[in-house]
C-alpha cells in the first residue's frame, strides 16, 4: 500500500536526492552505534554481570569513535547579490560531515542520515521516497561487535536500533566511494542494488524475505520513550 500524497512528500523531504534504479546501495558506518552508546551508558550494571569495565566503556564511546557526524567546514565564494547580506571578504560557511561530502563529491544520488528505526526504517524510507525496488544482504551491513554482543544480552535487532552516526547512499560505482570513505577512515560496505521493480528484498545466507514498513525503535523495549 502506497503513502497518500502528503505523506510521501513529508518522506521526500527526509532524503537528500533521489535513488536511480541500477545505484548501489552503500552504508557508511557502523549501524546501531548510537542505540549501542545510549544502551551501554543506562544499562552499566545489566552489562557489567556479563562484561569488563573496559569493554562498556568502549560501548558508550562507539558513536563518537565511528560515526559519520565528524564534520568539515565548507567555505564558498558569496555571490553578488549576497554581498550586502553578509560582512566583506567573509565566507558563508556550511557544516557538513566528512562522510556526507565524500558522497556528493563522488556523485552521490541519493543521501540519508540514518537514525530512529535504524538501518530497516532507512532501507525503507529511501526506497519509498524514490518508489525503487531493491536487493540488499544482510551479512554485508557493516556493524561492530560490540552492538552484536549487546543486542544479544538484550535480545534486539540490531537493525531495527537507533543508528544516528551511520549513512545510507545510492551511487553508481559503488566501490570507488567504498574505497574512498575507507581511505578517510570510515568503515564502508556496498549492501546491495536498486531496480525498476517492486519488490524489496533481504537476504541473509540462502534465505529471503520482503523488507518492511519501519517498526518501532528497539531502543524503547528497554529505555523510556523520551530517549
Amino acid at each position: 500500500m502506497r503513502l497518500g500524497q502528503a505523506a510521501m512528500e513529508a518522506l521526500k523531504a527526509e532524503i537528500t536526492g533521489c535513488l536511480q534504479p541500477g545505484d548501489e546501495l552503500v552504508v557508511a558506518c557502523p549501524v546501531a552505534l548510537k542505540g549501542t552508546s545510549v544502551i551501554a551508558e543506562n544499562k552499566k550494571d545489566i552489562l557489567a554481570e556479563r562484561f569488563s569495565a573496559g569493554f562498556i566503556r568502549n560501548c558508550i564511546s562507539l558513536w563518537e569513535e565511528y560515526g559519520a557526524q565528524k564534520e568539515v567546514e565548507d567555505q564558498t565564494v558569496p555571490n553578488e547579490q549576497d554581498t550586502d547580506q553578509i560582512e566583506t571578504g567573509s565566507a558563508q560557511r556550511e557544516k557538513k560531515s566528512i562522510v556526507w561530502n565524500i558522497a556528493q563529491e563522488a556523485g552521490a544520488s541519493a543521501l540519508y542520515d540514518m537514525g530512529e528505526g535504524g538501518f530497516l526504517s532507512a532501507l525503507w524510507k529511501m526506497a519509498e521516497a524514490s518508489e525503487v525496488g531493491l536487493e540488499a544482504d544482510f551479512r554485508k551491513v557493516p556493524v561492530r561487535q560490540e552492538t552484536i554482543e549487546v543486542c544479544e544480552i538484550f535480545d534486539l535487532n540490531p537493525y531495527k536500533l537507533q543508528a544516528e552516526g551511520s549513512v545510507l547512499i545510492g551511487i553508481r560505482g559503488g566501490e570507488a566511494l567504498v574505497q574512498k570513505l575507507r581511505n578517510a577512515g570510515f568503515m564502508a560496505e556496498i549492501i546491495g542494488q536498486t531496480n525498476n521493480g517492486n519488490d524489496r528484498l533481504l537476504y541473509s545466507g540462502g534465505s529471503a524475505r520482503y523488507l518492511e514498513r519501519p517498526a518501532e525503535d528497539e531502543i524503547y523495549r528497554i529505555l523510556k520513550k523520551s530517549v
